[in-house]
C-alpha cells in the first residue's frame, strides 16, 4: 500500500476542505436500496457466504473513488493506494469483534481467505491497529431490522473513515432490495462521490453474477 500526498495548492475542494473540516459533525451521508435480486439468486444457487460476497463488491467499490481512499493529515490531505475493509463479526455472547480484510483478488480467492480470517479474529475483540485505523473502510451490518435511516457513531475530533452499512435485505413485488448506508467527511467527500459509490456497487455487482 502506497501513500501520496495531494498537492494543496492545485486541489480543486481546497474551500471545500477548509470550510467542512472545521464542523463540529462534518459528516454526510446517505441510504439507498440497492437491488440485489440477481445476485441473490446466484448465492443461493452456488451456496456463497452472503455477507462477505457483499463486503468483497463493497470493498472494490470504495477502492475506485480515490476521495473514499483520502485523510486528513494535518492541514493536508493524504491518498492511500488501497484501503482493507474492518468489519463486524458476531460473536456467540451477543458481541462482536474486528475483522480486517484485503480486497485485492479475485472473488473466489477473497472468500476462501476471508472465512479463514474471520475465524482467527474471533479471539481478538475489538481492538485494531492504530497504525492502521486510518487506512480502512469501517463496514457493518444489522442483519435484524431493514431500515430507512441509520446513527452511528463517530469520535471526537472527526476522523475520515468512510462508514458502510447494510441492513436486513427485503422484497419489494418481484425485487430483493437491501438498505446500504454511506457515511463520510465531508471534508473529503461530496454527494457526486457517495452516488459514485452505488454506480460502482451496482457495475461490479453485475460483472461478478456473470463470472461466479
Amino acid at each position: 500500500m502506497n501513500i501520496k500526498k495531494i498537492d494543496m495548492n492545485s486541489y480543486p475542494r481546497k474551500a471545500h476542505f477548509e470550510y467542512f473540516r472545521n464542523m463540529a459533525y462534518p459528516y454526510v451521508g446517505a441510504t439507498v436500496n440497492i437491488d440485489i435480486t440477481s445476485l441473490f439468486n446466484v448465492i443461493k444457487r452456488k451456496k456463497l457466504p452472503f455477507f462477505l460476497t457483499i463486503l468483497y463488491i463493497t470493498a472494490n467499490a470504495s477502492n475506485k473513488i480515490p476521495e473514499f481512499r483520502r485523510r486528513i493529515d494535518g492541514d493536508s490531505i493524504i491518498e492511500y493506494s488501497h484501503c482493507n475493509t474492518s468489519h463486524t463479526v458476531a460473536l456467540e455472547d451477543g458481541t462482536y469483534c474486528y475483522c480486517e480484510l484485503n480486497s485485492s483478488m479475485n472473488c473466489k480467492k477473497f472468500l476462501e481467505y476471508a472465512e479463514e480470517r474471520q475465524s482467527l479474529s474471533k479471539t481478538k475483540g475489538i481492538t485494531v491497529d492504530g497504525n492502521k485505523v486510518d487506512s480502512l473502510f469501517f463496514v457493518s451490518c444489522l442483519p435484524w431490522i431493514t431500515y430507512t435511516a441509520i446513527i452511528q457513531p463517530v469520535p471526537s475530533p472527526s476522523d475520515c473513515n468512510p462508514r458502510i452499512t447494510f441492513g436486513r435485505y427485503f422484497r419489494q413485488n418481484d425485487r430483493i432490495l437491501m438498505p446500504t448506508t454511506i457515511l463520510v467527511n465531508h471534508a473529503l467527500v461530496d454527494g457526486i462521490h457517495i452516488a459514485k459509490f452505488y454506480e460502482n456497487f451496482d457495475e461490479i455487482m453485475a460483472h461478478l453474477i456473470v463470472g461466479l
